[in-house]
């Protein structure tokens, strides 16, 4: 055979191709090289990232609690209940032939009954998500519904299609108390309102993580790169709030907004004077933190009567909106005309800058000129000549004008700053407002803005203010969080007491205490705040808004009361504001007065504060009816004869005979004068019933012989020593004139103010 020599093109393309072969090799060996050495780390976490699922271990948010060491808010362990859709497939496809078990419908079956969600919801879930390992179908499981959620997983063996996870969720345990100033999270456990918004960062810790390794069924695996990353706990807040006096606090306001049938609900603060520490803030129809997207019912009358169809785009608006309101810190958020409690304010000014310029007296004939202008006083015929002391107590808007013009707007407007009213308080709460002034002030708004009218600030700068006045002239800081600790003990973060200024002096402000202590014990205008034992000092106010939606036909009225005691050696200081009261007469001294005189005679004892009686209030104050029941006849006589009340005996009136029920009860409280105890002995039982009459407008001797004369009791809300004369009238009753009620019971009566007085601010210039 004959040889075939070899070309030397096939040679060449020979060596080639060897040659790309063996580059191909080397740039596979470096790739490979490359991948286990400097990209090894980059390629292992995209492995891991594929066999790996990273869960997250929620962090437990920290605790807030009140002064006293009460929580106001903690954690509670609730269950997530989610499926493994994947895991779901993977089990159909595994059932052996002639099995008709179906994964999706038993799951979505048993969780929409035990859980109440929709089936359609869960089926969704198992069928559509078939590449997921988790879809959740429900939060915030309870540990009784958690067990059934377990108990049906063994009965028909789910243990790789439905899970639980332990978390621990957001729980409140005074429901709505101190809801507005607490605020609450989502359902993520981030702060959304309130101290929960301010101090998310110190509340909410950092999460840890559970990595672990799964195969494509979702089943764990044993595996070297489990893991787990501990997660740290959020610190705990300890507040100045005191949840007995905010429980006050929130019963009068709650009161107050009742009684006068508020429109835009009521506020109110109760501050330490000395620190600026807030012991109590609230707005009246609060809302359950525990549930915080449901409306109050005030809100959801709104929302009812709008004539909105449920589930139009219209009606989810109104009902984000009546959300946000229902939310929002009046205290805090808000601005108002701060009214005659400002005068308080005027009254300090004038004391410290020109003192030596005040007159003896000023006449009050109704109204003063100012710049061709007639402004008008409250009272429209004129107090007449009243000393500096009465026409604070009187709240004489002639006085004022006169020590606005004498103060000049220069120092009035040093002053204003200086008291607060320019800057915020600093409060640390989120949202705070600011107030309103003109920017250019005239002399025609300085005559207006002595008497506190035509000009807005928040209750918290009005608060802050009074109380510089009440602890001698320091404008403090006001504030919520005293200190803030982890769970071990070790404190983080404490306060200290911040003095923004000295604003006038203690010799100002003692003497101011007494003026406005004596109108109070006194006839002055805030004597509703009257508490027996203690010397209040208290100021009183009566604004009309103004802006859209108020005009002649529809005005709106705000009635507030400022207050501090003890006046001679205060402690804390008080407002309440109600907001557009509809029913009654419009005054701050019967709308908000005697909501503060009741808050502070809880108040005060409950602080430690002894009461200190006068022979006169010895003698006329009210005293609390004891428990008679069971006493013989005549040991119960001799207890009602040594409180000084007067008794009635229904039945049997042997002396031996046992007191089987009584009217009105233990505890109650009755005018000493007046008081009347009805006994029943014997077989009898308080059945007979009285009609309670219409007191409105009657004074306080002819309203007294009313209610005797229908077996009924007295109880005179503010100074009853003040409201024996014929001006003063009943503005309110506890009691709706027509109801039915036993013989013994005590209606509460409210007085206002003079007849002469008129209540219109509408334009208080001509």
């Amino acid at each position: 055979m004959a040889n075939r020599s070899i070309s030397t093109e096939a040679v060449k393309r020979s060596t080639w191709l060897g040659i790309l072969i063996c580059a191909a090799f080397v740039i596979l060996l470096l790739r490979i090289l490359m991948i286990q050495t400097v990209h090894f780390d980059k390629y292992q976490s995209k492995v891991l990232d594929q066999i790996t699922t990273e869960s997250a271990v929620p962090a437990n948010r920290g605790k807030i609690y009140d002064r006293n060491g009460n929580i106001l808010a903690t954690n509670i362990t609730t269950y997530r209940v989610f499926v493994s859709p994947s895991g779901i497939k993977n089990a159909q496809e595994e059932l052996e032939e002639g099995d008709r078990t179906n994964y999706a419908e038993l799951v979505s079956a048993g969780l929409s009954e035990i859980l109440g969600v929709s089936y359609d919801e869960v089926h969704k879930q198992v069928t559509q998500y078939t590449k997921y390992l988790d879809r959740t179908i429900k939060r915030k499981v309870d540990e009784d519904t958690a067990d059934a959620v377990r108990d049906y997983i063994d009965e028909h063996g789910l243990q790789t299609m439905i899970y639980l996870e332990a978390q621990s969720t957001r729980y409140y345990p005074g429901g709505s108390l101190g809801a507005h100033m607490i605020g609450f999270t989502s359902s993520d456990g981030v702060g959304l309102y309130g101290l929960e918004y301010q101090y998310d960062e110190y509340l909410k810790g950092v999460d840890g993580y559970y990595i672990k390794a799964r195969d494509s069924y979702g089943n764990e695996m044993p595996s070297d790169y489990t893991s787990y990353i501990e997660a740290v706990d959020g610190y705990n807040l300890q507040t100045t709030i005191d949840t007995t006096i905010q429980s006050f606090l929130e019963e009068q306001l709650e009161q107050a907004a009742l009684n006068s049938e508020a429109a835009n609900r009521a506020c109110g603060i109760v501050m330490d004077v000395d620190t600026g520490a807030i012991l109590a803030m609230a707005t009246s129809s609060s809302f359950n933190l525990n549930d915080p997207w449901k409306l109050d019912e005030l809100s959801q009358n709104i929302l009812a009567t709008s004539g909105y169809a449920e589930g139009s785009d219209e009606y989810a608006d109104l009902q984000r909106t009546l959300l946000t309101e229902m939310w929002s810190n009046k205290a805090v958020t808000e601005s108002y005309i701060p009214g005659s409690t400002f005068k308080i304010v005027t009254s300090a000014m004038a004391l410290e800058e020109i003192r030596d310029q005040i007159p003896p007296t000023v006449y009050c004939g109704g109204w003063k000129e100012v710049l061709g202008h007639k402004i008008h006083c409250h009272k429209v015929n004129g107090h007449g000549d009243l000393t500096f002391a009465e026409g604070i107590q009187q709240s004489c808007n002639v006085w004022f004008m006169t020590l606005g013009e004498k103060l000049g707007v220069e120092t009035y407007q040093q002053y204003v700053k200086a008291f607060g009213y320019k800057e915020k308080t600093g409060i640390d709460l989120p949202g705070e407002g600011s107030s309103i002034f003109a920017s250019n002030m005239t002399q025609l708004d300085l005559a207006i803005y002595a008497f506190g009218q035509n000009f807005n600030v928040t209750p918290m700068q009005q608060l802050s203010a009074v109380s510089a006045v009440a602890n001698g002239g320091s404008l403090m800081t006001p504030y919520l969080v005293e200190k803030i600790t982890d769970n071990a003990g070790n404190v983080i973060y404490q306060h200290e007491t911040r003095l923004k200024r000295n604003v006038v002096s203690r010799a100002v402000c003692e003497e101011l205490a007494v003026i406005l202590e004596e109108g109070v014990s006194g006839n002055g205008g805030a004597k509703n705040a009257y508490v027996a034992g203690y010397r209040v000092a208290a100021k009183t106010g009566t604004s009309e808004k103004k802006g859209a939606g108020f005009s002649e036909d529809n005005k709106a009225y705000i009635c507030s009361t400022v207050a501090f005691a003890p006046a001679d050696d205060p402690e804390v200081a008080i407002i309440i504001i109600v907001d557009e009261p509809t029913k009654g007469v419009l005054y701050g001294s019967t709308v908000a007065a005697p909501y503060v005189g009741a808050a502070l005679e809880n108040i005060l004892p409950y602080m430690g504060v002894t009461p200190i009686y006068t022979e006169a209030e010895q003698a006329k104050m009210a005293v609390r009816v004891g428990n008679y029941k069971g006493d013989t006849l005549a040991d119960a006589i001799a207890s009602i004869r040594e409180l000084g009340l007067s008794y009635t005996v229904i039945g049997n009136t042997g002396g031996s005979a046992f007191v089987t029920a009584q009217s009105p009860s233990s505890g109650t409280r009755v005018e000493k004068e007046s008081g009347r105890v009805f006994l029943y002995v014997g077989a009898e039982a308080p059945t007979e019933e009285t009609e309670v009459p219409d007191l409105i407008g009657m004074n306080a001797v002819q309203a007294n012989a009313k209610l005797v004369g229908c077996g009924l009791n007295v109880r005179i809300q503010g100074s009853s020593s003040n409201i024996s004369g014929t001006k003063s009238t009943v503005s309110s009753q506890s009691i709706a004139a027509g109801t039915k009620v036993k013989k013994g019971t005590v209606v509460s009566l409210t007085f206002g103010a003079d007849p002469d007085e008129n209540p219109d601010y509408e334009n208080p210039v001509q």
